[in-house]
């Protein structure tokens, strides 16, 4: 749970910090980029520590179909905020892009740590 908190916190703080440079009028489109990468993370970091703890060999299982279940999320939650929410494309897709690389190498990070016994 800790290391989701710090994901929380870079990542909040980071939008704030874009947001502050970039301006207010995309304020909406980084916040909702970043949103669905982070909770995807966060949700996936603490099931795959859960299930390390608990029963390493059900972690292959695990993240084979976290990995189908990320790509239907991903797939319904763009298309949602592009068509639904109306979001401006190019900052949306940049924000979306930049949190979900930098989330899913924090938790290879944070994997290659818990493999490792720490």
């Amino acid at each position: 749970m800790r290391a989701v908190r710090w994901m929380i916190i870079g990542s909040v703080g980071s939008a704030l910090l874009i947001i502050g440079i970039a301006g207010r009028q995309v304020g909406r489109e980084i916040a909702w980029g970043m949103l669905g990468p982070l909770v995807a993370a966060g949700v996936s970091w603490v099931l795959v520590e859960r299930t390390y703890v608990r029963s390493p060999e059900r972690l292959t299982g695990l993240m084979i179909s976290g990995f189908a279940t990320k790509m239907v999320f991903f797939g319904g939650y763009v298309a949602v905020m592009l068509k639904l929410l109306g979001l401006h494309p190019v900052p949306f897709v940049a924000s979306f892009t930049g949190y979900f690389i930098v989330l899913y190498a924090v938790e290879a990070l944070l994997m290659r740590r818990l493999f490792a016994g720490g």
